[in-house]
């Protein structure tokens, strides 16, 4: 298929650029949708990034000690391995090269749009197409794809005085790293998956570091190592042991799924190991217990650390529990009263999850935007598709995440679910395909079924993966294959297709 989409630097200004597939976003998911219609011989697409490179949430996250959690060979595409992993685990930079390099290979950079931030998009039910606006310029796009991703949008605290600090503010996902902290007084708010790399990383250099903790996390070591070059030219020269390895690692985190959403006994070796480690590392009985997390293990994300308990147990390192009462220009003054000089301030606080920002911009065929649909909390069919809202796919939409193994697991299910949706409106010769209300409120009764009894709602804890209703809008609660296995082949009894030239049938709304 010849692409129509032209240069953006030659295109006329003010022209509307008429392209088959939008993608939003160009992290592991935009890249693999981009890869998967280029594998099957479709070209007339175009990716649009708001920055200036492709990488999504491995772009952004450039903070001290950045790294996944994730064994690099699971978090990574089944379709393109790297047998150079340096690592058990990869550091940030490692895995933003890999991005780099999968785009170049796959011939999808020549697609990317950067600088290129949704700024609306609106289907037009009389042209059947998707209007894109862009601080690049205006689509028009038979479907749209967005890849924006659940971890893209920093969460600023509502904290007091916040505003009136003197000093710098950064988020973890907006990292200056032209800022110098040697010698400063580093105030790190949160004690999530960001914050337990980013305090041993800074704490041997600055002056003092407080860590304002609200949730104890559970911790287990980090069993990470160099990947020694006798294995990785093995890697290269036997690809399916490398195969082999990445199977092993996906059925050993998926027996994890055991104890967080079947049996809760299961979960007891994990607690236990994560508490010998946390008596092995902190001796100071006050520090340790400030340090215990007071509920069900694997209610939140489970962490991995092996220097974060040192790193706050050192001498100009500082856990604060008493909770934060406002900021002044120059400190921090907790609700015990105490006040503590800062000059920095980090915000590990999160991201816009369970109310996704780019759902704000996107308007279906009602004028309603996502974020109006999803008022009483995000709802859709297969996690991708959402009644109203013809020819839209969400990659890493509702009810997709996981906290016990790779995303890239389950974007790539998803990726055979619109691929098979774009080959049904090839075959069929359909203009419109739209999932019905009722498939929608079927996969919605099925996630809150499966939830119920699971560690993630009845665990003790108050999690990111729950909305402000307390219902599980963001883990997929069941094991991954079964994720797969629902999301292999497009269920067509649950789409409504217009073929071209013909009125779009009534069934959509029912």
């Amino acid at each position: 298929m010849t692409s129509t989409l032209e240069n953006p630097a030659t295109t006329a200004a003010g022209a509307v650029r008429e392209v088959g597939v939008a993608v939003i976003g160009t992290g592991f998911a935009g890249l693999g949708m981009a890869i998967t219609l280029k594998r099957r011989g479709d070209t007339d697409f175009v990716l649009l990034e708001r920055a200036g490179d492709v990488g999504g949430t491995w772009r952004d996250n450039a903070y001290p000690g950045a790294a996944c959690d994730v064994q690099s060979n699971l978090y990574s595409f089944s379709f393109a391995p790297n047998p150079d992993w340096p690592r058990t685990y990869s550091e940030q930079p490692e895995i933003q090269s890999y991005l780099r390099s999968v785009a170049d290979r796959f011939g999808v950079r020549e697609h990317c749009v950067f600088g290129a931030e949704v700024t609306a998009a609106r289907w037009d039910d009389d042209a059947r197409r998707w209007l894109v606006s862009t601080t690049a310029g205006d689509y028009r796009a038979r479907v749209l794809v967005s890849a924006a991703g659940a971890l893209a949008d920093p969460r600023l605290p509502d904290i007091p005085g916040l505003d009136s600090f003197a000093g710098t503010v950064v988020h973890s996902a907006r990292w200056d790293a032209g800022h110098d902290l040697t010698g400063e007084q580093v105030a790190v708010i949160g004690t999530g998956a960001s914050a337990i790399q980013i305090v041993p990383a800074i704490q041997p250099q600055v002056a003092g570091v407080a860590v304002y903790q609200r949730t104890a996390p559970w911790i287990v070591p980090r069993t990470d190592a160099p990947v020694p070059a006798w294995r990785r030219r093995l890697y290269r020269r036997v690809p399916a042991l490398q195969k082999a390895v990445r199977g092993a690692l996906y059925g050993v985190r998926e027996l994890l799924v055991v104890g967080m959403a079947k049996d809760r006994r299961f979960l007891r070796p994990a607690a236990r190991l994560a508490r010998a480690h946390l008596h092995c590392q902190v001796r100071d009985p006050r520090l340790r217990a400030a340090l215990t997390p007071d509920y069900t293990i694997g209610c939140k994300r489970i962490l991995i650390s092996n220097d974060y308990y040192p790193a706050v147990s050192a001498p100009n390192a500082e856990l604060v529990t008493a909770g934060i009462a406002e900021v002044r220009p120059h400190s921090i003054v907790t609700r015990d009263g105490v006040e503590r000089p800062t000059d920095t301030i980090v915000l590990a606080t999160g991201f816009h999850v369970t109310d996704l920002p780019i759902a704000e911009r996107i308007a279906g065929r009602d004028g309603r935007t996502l974020a109006e649909v999803w008022a009483d909390g995000m709802v859709s069919n297969r996690s991708t598709t959402v009644a109203g809202f013809p020819n839209l796919f969400l990659l890493v939409g509702p009810n997709v995440g996981v906290g016990h193994t790779s995303m890239v697991y389950m974007i790539e299910s998803q990726l055979a679910y619109v691929d098979d949706a774009l080959r049904t409106m090839a075959e069929e010769g359909l203009e419109v395909l739209e999932t019905t209300a009722g498939a929608q409120r079927a996969y919605r009764d099925l996630i809150a079924a499966r939830s119920r009894d699971t560690v993630w709602l009845s665990g003790g804890c108050s999690s990111w993966y729950l909305d402000a209703r307390g219902h599980n809008t963001t883990l997929w609660p069941d094991f991954t294959f079964r994720f797969r296995r629902l999301t292999r082949r497009l269920d067509r009894e649950n789409y409504v297709g217009t073929p071209a030239g013909r009125q779009a049938r009534e069934e959509v709304a029912a």
